[in-house]
């Protein structure tokens, strides 16, 4: 998710509504000549700028569509799942400056919230709110906790959807290098979901969700923010860990946990980072000439 479709709509909306409003109360060209006779600008503002302002009201502010590049997340969304997020449930934010006019609510542990990346603000990241500011998150030999709480987590009988693992990873190049072609990421996915074990997490009486581990073992080689909060994860090969959460900032994770950049890479999420609450798949677009497909659709947990 890294382009922001804001950079286009809101100078087109701002501009052709000068426009429209030059001509409502100077030019008047529409009123004097008719919008036929009018020039071009002006009869491009009469055109559009309505339908555009009702564009930007809604996805700056009630809900904006996203799509899933990667699998971080899995087996909550997939590669190629389109999203709805609401815009407003964690404050009323002025489009393209991200600044909060209207506190409405704020992340709620279980959330799975949609954020400009903090260490590039062009991107846009999807994850897991694990902390809120305070709370100090903790992991100790496969036990996630919460100020000292641990997350309540079943082991769960997962049968994921063929189609759907071959998906997870997309041809091309790799982060490592690597080229793959379509057949090579298929099989590539599918040979690792044969080590994949699902687990259900009850972060709270609101909140139960699946995660995917597969036991990579030498994931906190690079994690190299919790390597400077807590050297102890090195010292345990990954298997504790404990950080606290500022206050006004959130500790997020990727559902699919051995193949996620998420807060024990790079960090927090500051609040003035947060664009909304992904709340809904609405439809699912696998890459290349295939047609959309609605069977994922459904409500985000």
């Amino acid at each position: 998710m890294d382009f922001d479709f804001n950079l286009i709509l809101v100078p087109a909306t701002l501009i052709l509504g000068a426009i429209w409003l030059l001509d409502k109360l100077v030019l008047k060209q529409r009123k004097t000549q008719g919008l036929e006779k009018s020039s071009a600008p002006v009869r491009w503002a009469y055109d559009f700028f309505p339908i555009l302002a009702v564009v930007l009201v809604v996805r700056s502010f009630l809900v904006e569509p996203f799509n899933i590049p990667s699998s971080s997340m899995v087996p909550t969304l997939y590669t190629g799942d389109f999203i709805a997020v609401n815009k407003y449930a964690y404050g009323i934010r002025l489009p393209l400056v991200n600044a909060k006019v209207i506190d409405v609510g704020s992340p709620q542990r279980g959330d799975v919230a949609v954020f400009r990346y903090p260490e590039n603000p062009k991107i846009y990241y999807i994850k897991r709110v694990i902390g809120v500011g305070g709370d100090t998150v903790s992991f100790n030999n496969g036990q996630l906790r919460v100020n000292g709480q641990p997350i309540a987590t079943t082991p769960v009988d997962f049968t994921p959807d063929p189609n759907m693992t071959a998906q997870l990873y997309p041809a091309g190049k790799t982060e490592m290098g690597q080229s793959l072609t379509p057949q090579e990421a298929a099989q590539l996915g599918i040979t690792e979901e044969q080590t994949a074990q699902y687990v259900q997490e009850s972060p709270s009486a609101e909140h139960t969700h699946t995660v995917r581990y597969l036991g990579d073992k030498v994931w906190y080689q690079y994690a190299s923010f919790l390597q400077q909060a807590d050297p102890q994860i090195n010292t345990s090969q990954g298997k504790q860990w404990q950080v606290t959460v500022p206050q006004g900032q959130y500790f997020v994770m990727g559902d699919n946990r051995d193949r996620s950049a998420d807060s024990r890479f790079w960090g927090f999420v500051p609040d003035e980072n947060l664009a909304g609450k992904a709340v809904y798949v609405w439809m699912h677009k696998p890459g290349g000439l295939t047609m959309p497909s609605f069977a994922r659709n459904g409500a985000i947990h």
